[in-house]
C-alpha cells in the first residue's frame, strides 16, 4: 500500500479490434476508392458500371487480406462476472471480461458494470504480444510491476511460458504462419490485377483461384490451435469460452469470393468469351475501333475518276 493506497499507474492503451495499423491500411485503400470515383465519369456507356464493380471488388479483397493482418479478433469471447478486482483485497466487482486473440497477441479487457467501482474507474484494455521479436513472458512481467487488475493478470497467464496450458508456442506459430500465407495471397491479388490488366483474363482467374487457396491455408493454420485442450478460464462459476471471431469469417468470406470469382472468369474464358470481354470492356474497344474505320471522308472527284 502507499499511504492506504493500492498503486495503479497509467499506462498506454491499445484497441482491441483495430489499431493504428489497420487504420492507415484503411485510409489508404480508400484514398485508392475516392481517386478512383473521381475518374468514374470519363467513363463511357455500360463500361462505367462494369468497371465501378472490378475495381470496388478488387480493393475490397486487397484491404481485407492486408487489414486483417492487424486486427485483434480471429477468436473471441466475453463472460460478466462478479470477481476480484485487486490482489489482497477482498472487494468484488461485476465486470464484462473479454478475451481477443490475433495473429501476433492477445487483448485483454475488463469493463465494469457500472464502470464506477469501488471508487475506481473500471475499464482496461490491455495487450501482451507473442510476436517473434516480441517477449510475452516480459510483457506480463511488466503488467504485474504496473499492478494490473487481478482478472488481466489471471487471463494473461494462461499464455505464459510458465503456464501447464502450454498453449503459447501453437499460438505463435499458427499464428506466423497464418500472417505469411496471407502475405503471399496479398502478392498473387496484385499479380491477378496485373494480368487482367494486360490484358489476360484467363489467367487473372486462375490467380484469384491462387489467392483464395492461401487464404484458406492461412485459415487453416490459424485452426491448428483447436489442436491444444485450452485451460478453462474460470471466473467462479463463469467459464469464460473462445470462439472463432470477425476476421476469420470476414477472411473466409473474402476467399471464398475470390473462388467464385475466378472460376466464373475461367468458365466464362472457356464457355462464352465475347461476354468476358465485354465485362473487362474489351468488346467495346473493338466497336469503336471499327466505327471509326468505317467514319471515312472520299473526295467525290477522285470516286468519279
Amino acid at each position: 500500500l502507499f499511504n492506504g493506497v493500492y498503486p495503479f499507474y497509467l499506462q498506454q492503451r491499445k484497441a482491441f479490434v483495430f489499431d493504428v495499423s489497420t487504420i492507415i491500411v484503411i485510409v489508404v485503400f480508400l484514398t485508392f476508392t475516392c481517386s478512383f470515383l473521381l475518374i468514374i465519369p470519363g467513363i463511357r456507356g455500360r463500361a462505367r458500371l462494369y468497371w465501378t464493380l472490378r475495381v470496388l471488388l478488387s480493393l475490397v479483397v486487397g484491404v481485407v487480406i492486408v487489414a486483417v493482418q492487424f486486427t485483434g479478433d480471429w477468436e473471441t469471447g466475453w463472460v460478466k462476472a462478479n470477481t476480484s478486482y485487486k490482489s489482497f483485497s477482498r472487494a468484488l466487482v461485476n465486470a464484462d471480461i473479454g478475451l481477443h486473440v490475433g495473429l501476433a497477441g492477445v487483448n485483454v479487457t475488463l469493463m465494469g458494470n457500472p464502470v464506477n467501482q469501488v471508487n475506481e474507474t473500471i475499464d482496461y484494455n490491455e495487450h501482451f504480444s507473442w510476436s517473434f521479436d516480441a517477449d510475452y513472458d516480459h510483457s506480463y512481467s511488466e503488467g504485474l510491476e504496473r499492478g494490473l487488475p487481478s482478472p488481466i493478470l489471471y487471463v494473461a497467464e494462461k499464455f505464459t511460458r510458465q503456464s501447464p496450458c502450454g498453449v503459447l508456442r501453437q499460438y505463435r506459430i499458427s499464428g506466423h504462419y497464418a500472417s505469411a500465407t496471407l502475405w503471399v495471397a496479398f502478392c498473387t491479388w496484385l499479380i491477378s490485377n496485373m494480368l487482367f490488366s494486360m490484358p489476360v483474363l484467363v489467367y487473372g482467374g486462375y490467380m484469384l483461384l491462387v489467392t483464395g487457396a492461401f487464404m484458406i491455408f492461412s485459415l487453416l493454420s490459424f485452426s491448428t490451435v483447436r489442436n491444444s485442450l485450452m485451460c478453462p478460464i474460470q471466473f467462479g462459476t463463469e467459464t469464460l469460452h473462445v470462439g472463432y471471431g470477425g476476421s476469420f469469417w470476414l477472411t473466409l468470406a473474402i476467399a471464398l469470393l475470390c473462388f467464385v470469382s475466378g472460376i466464373t472468369v475461367v468458365a466464362l474464358h472457356y464457355i462464352n468469351l465475347d461476354l468476358l470481354k465485354t465485362f473487362f470492356d474489351l468488346r467495346e474497344e473493338e466497336a469503336e475501333e471499327y466505327q471509326e474505320m468505317n467514319e471515312v471522308y472520299v473526295n467525290p472527284s477522285f470516286v468519279k475518276k
